[in-house]
């Protein structure tokens, strides 16, 4: 009985060593391997990759926009061309016109269930509205309002495109 069990110890020592000799000539001789060896467990062997000069900002950003009052705000663009604005309508229609709706007057399919209804973006109030404004109503939300903030969803680039938009309803 003992000697079964060594037998049967040994067999399956041998087929053990037999399994990771095997393993460990693929992992050798083949391009890939099993990617055991990659540089996220031995991080220590090789030089911290440094940044480059300039890659984290110390200025602008999301955090100065907001700290911005909103009549310190202004358009990246002078005179918005064809392209911004319809850059900005595509944006709307991903981001905005659930609510705001497709004609602009608060009827859209998630909005007609609010009350009050989202604001008319070709009202006068919205037309008269300065540019800084408006991008604080869209970026942070509005106070005691329906408008949720975008600034996690909308890049302020694209939140400033649907502001040109919107001013070009009016036109």
């Amino acid at each position: 009985m003992i000697k079964r069990i060594a037998v049967l110890g040994a067999v399956v020592v041998v087929l053990a060593l037999g399994i990771y000799a095997v393993v460990t000539v693929y992992d050798n001789l083949m391009s890939a391997g099993r990617m055991w060896e990659t540089p996220a467990i031995k991080p220590h062997e090789r030089p911290v990759d440094t940044m480059a000069e300039g890659v984290v900002p110390f200025s602008g950003g999301e955090a100065q926009l907001r700290a911005t009052p909103a009549e310190e705000l202004h358009s990246p663009w002078q005179q918005a061309d064809e392209k911004i604005i319809e850059r900005g309508r595509t944006v709307y229609a991903r981001f905005c016109a659930h609510c705001h709706g497709k004609n602009y007057d608060g009827m859209g399919t998630v909005g007609q269930s609010f009350s009050p209804l989202p604001t008319d973006l070709t009202s006068p109030e919205v037309r008269a509205m300065a540019d800084g404004e408006l991008f604080h109503s869209i970026s942070y939300g509005t106070p005691n309002g329906r408008q949720p903030p975008l600034h996690a969803s909308i890049t302020p680039g694209d939140r400033w495109r649907v502001i040109a938009f919107v001013k070009s309803l009016s036109e």
